[in-house]
C-alpha cells in the first residue's frame, strides 16, 4: 500500500446534466477540483448535498465547499435582488450544516467563490447581490461560461500570504456577488484593484481560508497543497 493520502471531501452541484446518451439531473463538480486534490496528495471524495452530510467530517481529513449557484439571501436577512439567481436551497442547508460542523470540528477548510460566501455567512456576514453596481464593471463575471482574469492583492502577515507568497497573485475570477459585512472573527485576506474582498481567513482555525477566484483552473495549486498539509493525516474511525 502506499503513503495515506488525506481525505478530502469536496461538495457538489445537483444540476441537469447530458452525458453519453442520458440527460437527467446529476450530482456533478468541474473535475480540476479532483485533479488539483489529487495533485496535491489528497484522495478527493466528492459530497453531495443529500441526506445528512455534516457528520461527515468525523471521517474527513479537509474540506473544500465548491462553487456554484448564489445563496438564498434570506440567509443574511435580504430581500432577493433580480439579478440573484441558481439559488438552491437544498445545497444552501447541506453547506452550511458542513461548515458548521467543520468549524467545530477544526476541520480545515477551503471555501472557493461560492464556499467562500457559505463560510462568510454562515458567520453572520452579508454579501452584494450585483457585484457591477457597486464596483461600475462586469470584470468579474465578463460573459457567461468565461473567466476573467484579475490581480489580486494578498494582505501580508496573513496565512494566505504565506501560503501564495504574498504580493499580487494573478486570479481567474467568475462571480457577480460578493462579500459585504465580514462574518465574524473573519478577516480580509485579498482585495481586487477595485476593492473587491477576495479572500478572508478565520483566526483561531487551523485552516480556514475562503477565496472568491477559482484556483483550480489554474496549472499548479498552492492552496489545495496547503490544505493537504493541514488536513490530520490520520483516519477519524
Amino acid at each position: 500500500m502506499g503513503a495515506y493520502r488525506p481525505i478530502i471531501g469536496i461538495t457538489c452541484y445537483v444540476e441537469p446534466a447530458a452525458f453519453t446518451v442520458w440527460q437527467m439531473t446529476t450530482a456533478l463538480l468541474p473535475y480540476n477540483y479532483v485533479e488539483r486534490v489529487a495533485a496535491a496528495g489528497g484522495q478527493p471524495v466528492i459530497v453531495p448535498p443529500a441526506g445528512d452530510p455534516a457528520p461527515l467530517v468525523e471521517r474527513l481529513d479537509g474540506l473544500i465547499v465548491a462553487g456554484g449557484g448564489d445563496l438564498d439571501p434570506g440567509r443574511y436577512g435580504a430581500e432577493a435582488h433580480d439579478k440573484t439567481g441558481y439559488v438552491r436551497e437544498f445545497r444552501d442547508e447541506a453547506e452550511f450544516a458542513l461548515v458548521g460542523a467543520a468549524l467545530a470540528a477544526g476541520l480545515p477548510l477551503l471555501g472557493i467563490c461560492r464556499g467562500m460566501q457559505v463560510l462568510n455567512v454562515h458567520l453572520g456576514g452579508t454579501l452584494h447581490q450585483h457585484l457591477p453596481e457597486v464596483v461600475g464593471h462586469g470584470g468579474h463575471a465578463p460573459a457567461p461560461g468565461e473567466f476573467g482574469n484579475m490581480p489580486v492583492r494578498v494582505t501580508p502577515g496573513s496565512t494566505l500570504a504565506d501560503v501564495l507568497g504574498g504580493g499580487t497573485s494573478d486570479a481567474a475570477h467568475y462571480h457577480h456577488q460578493a462579500v459585504d459585512r465580514l462574518g465574524d472573527g473573519l478577516t480580509v485576506s485579498a482585495t481586487a484593484e477595485d476593492g473587491t474582498v477576495e479572500a478572508v481567513e478565520l483566526a483561531g482555525h487551523p485552516f480556514a481560508l475562503g477565496v472568491q477566484w477559482h484556483p483550480e483552473t489554474g496549472p499548479d495549486g498552492p492552496l489545495f497543497e496547503a490544505l493537504v498539509a493541514s488536513a490530520a493525516p490520520a483516519r477519524h474511525w
